[in-house]
Order: structure tokens, then sequence, then C-alpha cells
């Protein structure tokens, strides 16, 4: 988990940013975006690669946090970053492919550049 310290007014409750709830929900959202896609011999490569990359995020996020070493911790950690790069690709070229898709294809790609910098932010930070 990432504790934002919020403003630092007194009484004020800090924000809690939970990644593993975050990376879970995202893959989720890419699927179900997938399942409107309409299947071409264009689309399902590149359905499949999206789908693969951006569930992958989370499910190395999940190892990150069991990593049994900081070497081993940096290393999960800059797969989810490398993934969610990998994500932004993934839908650019969907939407390439099919443009009607293109709003909502934004708001994933926003948040895999979100994921994509707080997964940075981790790899920056001293352990």
């Amino acid at each position: 988990m990432v504790v934002d310290p919020g403003d630092g007014a007194p009484g004020k409750a800090k924000k809690t940013f939970d990644l593993e709830e975050r990376t879970a929900k995202y893959g989720e959202a890419i699927v179900k975006f997938c399942k409107e896609v309409q299947l071409t011999p264009i689309t399902t490569p590149l359905v499949s690669q999206l789908v693969r990359s951006a569930t992958s995020v989370g499910a190395n996020y999940l190892e990150a946090t069991d990593s049994e070493s900081k070497k081993d911790f940096r290393h999960k950690i800059a797969l989810c970053r490398k993934e969610s790069k990998e994500t932004k690709h993934w839908l650019r070229m969907l939407v390439a492919a099919e443009a009607k898709h293109r709003d909502s294809a934004a708001a994933l790609w926003k948040e895999a550049t979100e994921l994509n910098l707080n997964f940075g932010a981790i790899l920056r930070k001293k352990l």
C-alpha cells in the first residue's frame, strides 16, 4: 500500500491507496473493455496481447509483495512498470484498429499511465 501524506492539516484523514486492489480492478476493466471489441483477424491478437499485459501488472505486483529480497521486489516492480507501459501500446494499437473504442480506451490508457508513474516512484525510492 502507498500512503498519501495529505496536505498536513491537523485532523485531516490521510488517503490510502491499495495498489493490489487497484491493479486487480484495472485488469478487470481491461477484460470488460476487450469483451466489447469485435474480434477480427486484426483485433484478435491485439486483444490477446492487451489482456496479457494489463492483467500481468496485478500478478507481478502480488509477486512483488511476496518477494524474498529487496532485489526481487525491485525486479517485480520493474516488471509492473514495463507491463503498464506495454498496455498503453496495445491500447493505442487497438484504437488504431477500431477507432470507435477511442473514448473508453482513453480512460484505460490514463490509468495505465498513472500506474506506470506509481511503479516508477516506488523504484526511485530508497529501498
